[in-house]
């Protein structure tokens, strides 16, 4: 490609945000697994060495693209209570995740210290100082919090995948795994709001 032909491609109708969005497209279409430089590259018709020079690599991609996803939490209109503010703040954070196929897979492999991340950090990190927590509990909360609703967010976006053979009820025995085997109804449950709600709860009332 000659500097004028690049110069092309990088022109005003192609930069990171135009790159980003295509990869989220994708992403919807065709999941994480099949998202590619080159993927991206021909859904914008361009060669990938355009997407790399704007992205630099793949895994700086993720990291845009995972920013964005946090982006779509708004953080406006927020109770002023601090506990209702965290909560609120997780529950949006979550529906971001949901909004996206893969969207938790694909934040939860990423650390973006980018700018949407680090306003829902700092909002959700500010919520909790409200509430008395010392600097350590905070941000230990935050994190606990974070993960938590990463974790079950992805479980239920794969969830359609899996198939239904009821594999776990033949590998749980009341001999073998009493303790399971009595709490069995519920481990396979498939309530994810419910199991969101009682997580948030438990992590923001523990103690």
């Amino acid at each position: 490609m000659t500097k004028k032909q690049a110069d092309a491609e990088r022109g005003p109708r192609l930069d990171a945000g135009a790159v980003v969005r295509a990869a989220l497209e994708l992403l919807d279409e065709s999941g994480l697994d099949a998202l590619s430089t080159r993927a991206v590259a021909d859904r914008l018709g361009v060669r990938m060495n355009t997407v790399l020079w704007h992205v630099k690599t793949k895994a700086r991609l993720l990291e845009l693209m995972a920013d964005a996803v946090v982006g779509q939490a708004p953080l406006d209109r927020l109770p002023d209570a601090w506990d209702d503010r965290a909560r609120e703040l997780v529950r949006r954070y979550r529906r971001a995740l949901l909004a996206r196929r893969d969207g938790a897979a694909l934040v939860t492999g990423t650390y973006p210290a980018e700018p949407h991340t680090l306003r829902f950090a700092e909002a959700l990190v500010g919520a909790l100082l409200d509430g008395g927590m010392a600097e350590r509990e905070a941000a230990w909360t935050m994190w606990a919090l974070v993960y938590f609703t990463l974790g079950l967010a992805q479980e239920e976006q794969s969830a359609a995948a899996r198939p239904r053979d009821g594999g776990l009820d033949r590998a749980v025995s009341a001999d073998t795994h009493p303790a399971l085997h009595r709490t069995l109804a519920h481990l396979g449950a498939e309530s994810f709001d419910a199991r969101f709600e009682f997580g948030l709860d438990a992590i923001l009332t523990r103690g």
